[in-house]
């Protein structure tokens, strides 16, 4: 850095030129060796080289702005510009200052978060599935019941109480439809109980079965009761035990049809149960012939 000694025109007499010596420095060294070297150092040419530098001290900023000279500003100033437009690489620094746990970690998080998407996607799927399978609820429909026998005679319960006994021989025919297009039900059932009142006289236990899709079946059960005390509960059959062709027995058919579905393997189960009540009267002269159920039974 050079400092002269006034700010202000030098007068035509020759006046010595002093120097203020920095700490070492590789850029005002080169400007120091220039002048020393130049022929603005010689004693013709010093008043030309004070008007230089005063020119440029009217020209800055400011005072302590002058002092410097222009190639040492120009290579502070460009100094400044490449340190803050130096591009920084945080990823290389963090990608250097992890470690294998902290790979790991991320790694675990990855697939944690894909085996959750897949469980995610694959729940909402079978969802859909067991949604679509519910529209496709079994037909069930009753196409008839036939009483082949009704015999009433005395007899003892297991308890040797003397009573009227009854056997009842019928048969009890189901169509069942099964209208899905992408899966097979499985089906079973609860006794089929044939009752007058609430004394039972007769039951029958159905098969259970597999029926593919849209396809259907007639299912046949019989429906018997053996030796069933009356205990006086059915007076229908007193009344005209001399004539049993004048009978008029009201009955009620009741049982539960369950089927079951497997739409995607065990994963995805869907069940269906249906109720049928069916309230029927028996006249004695129909002994053997099969009775109308179709607005006889409703489901629920």
């Amino acid at each position: 850095m050079m400092t002269w000694a006034a700010k202000y025109p030098l007068p035509q007499t020759t006046r010595p030129v002093y120097f203020v010596q920095s700490p070492p420095n590789t850029d005002v060294d080169k400007i120091s060796t220039r002048t020393d070297f130049s022929p603005f150092g010689s004693p013709s040419n010093r008043q030309s080289q004070v008007s230089h530098y005063h020119h440029r001290e009217s020209v800055g900023d400011s005072p302590s702005t002058s002092r410097f000279s222009g190639p040492l500003r120009n290579g502070y100033s460009s100094l400044q510009v490449y340190d803050h437009d130096r591009p920084i690489n945080e990823d290389d620094d963090d990608d250097e200052m992890d470690g294998p746990d902290e790979r790991r970690g991320r790694k675990t998080r990855f697939y944690s978060c894909l085996l959750f998407n897949f469980v995610l996607a694959f729940t909402i799927f079978c969802l859909i599935l067991w949604g679509v399978s519910k529209s496709f609820s079994p037909i069930v429909s009753m196409k008839g019941l036939v009483i082949e026998s009704l015999n009433v005679q005395s007899g003892n319960d297991a308890s040797g109480v003397l009573t009227d006994m009854l056997t009842l021989n019928s048969t009890v025919r189901i169509l069942y439809r099964n209208p899905a297009t992408f899966f097979t039900v499985h089906v079973t059932s609860l006794p089929l109980q044939l009752s007058y009142s609430q004394l039972i006289l007769a039951s029958g236990q159905m098969e259970k079965f597999s029926q593919r899709r849209k396809t259907e079946r007639i299912i046949e059960t019989k429906v018997l009761g053996n030796q069933i005390p009356l205990y006086g509960g059915v007076p229908a059959l007193y009344s005209q035990r001399a004539k049993p062709d004048r009978v008029v027995l009201p009955l009620n058919l009741t049982f539960t049809l369950r089927s079951r579905a497997y739409v995607l393997g065990r994963l995805v189960k869907t069940k269906f149960y249906s109720k049928i009540r069916c309230s029927i009267t028996f006249h004695g002269d129909k002994l053997g012939k099969q009775l109308d159920l179709s607005k006889s039974c409703y489901l629920h």
